[in-house]
């Protein structure tokens, strides 16, 4: 059995924090990397916020909502207009891996996505994990540990202060070392 070669391409999460980079899994989740890269291409990423952070578990971004805080009732609900049919793999939910967050059904992932803060392998078969972060584990774990209050569903995961994305940018693996 071969082993998959990784993408030539990652992207680069630009926040107030510095820099993620994650490298993607086309070889189990092509669909789902296809439509992150292509939504990232037109910018769509850029100016938004990581809205739900649940501290051990997750940091939830690309929410095209929370590109406006008049819109903030609405966080969590906001995509692109379209929905890409789930890619269930083998692939384990643990720190570092990015996943698309979704609603109650499995083929309702548009845009929003979620990176691991530890193991959340009760996620794993039941959501699409596509990649994995290659830098910026500080990075990750400095947006794990912000202050955060309770938000319109009870859950304490809204980050007190705004926690932005400036951008998220496709460039060749081989450009960032």
């Amino acid at each position: 059995m071969s082993t998959p070669v990784p993408d030539a391409e990652v992207a680069v999460i630009k926040t107030q924090h510095g820099e993620m980079v994650v490298e993607f899994w086309p070889d189990v989740a092509p669909k789902t990397v296809e439509n992150f890269k292509t939504l990232a291409k037109k910018g769509f990423y850029d100016g938004t916020a990581f809205h739900r952070i649940v501290r051990g578990f997750m940091i939830q971004g690309g929410d095209p909502l929370t590109k406006e805080a008049a819109m903030e009732a609405r966080w969590g609900t906001g995509g692109p207009g379209h929905q890409v049919r789930a890619e269930f793999n083998k692939r384990p939910h643990r720190r570092g891996v990015i996943s698309m967050a979704r609603s109650s059904d499995p083929d309702s992932a548009g845009s929003q996505f979620f990176i691991c803060l530890g193991d959340a392998s009760f996620l794993d078969g039941k959501y699409t994990a596509f990649g994995n972060l290659l830098k910026g584990d500080d990075v990750l774990g400095k947006l794990g540990d912000v202050t955060t209050r309770i938000a319109g569903g009870g859950e304490k995961s809204r980050p007190v202060d705004r926690q932005g994305v400036e951008s998220v940018r496709i460039v060749p693996r081989a450009s960032v070392g």
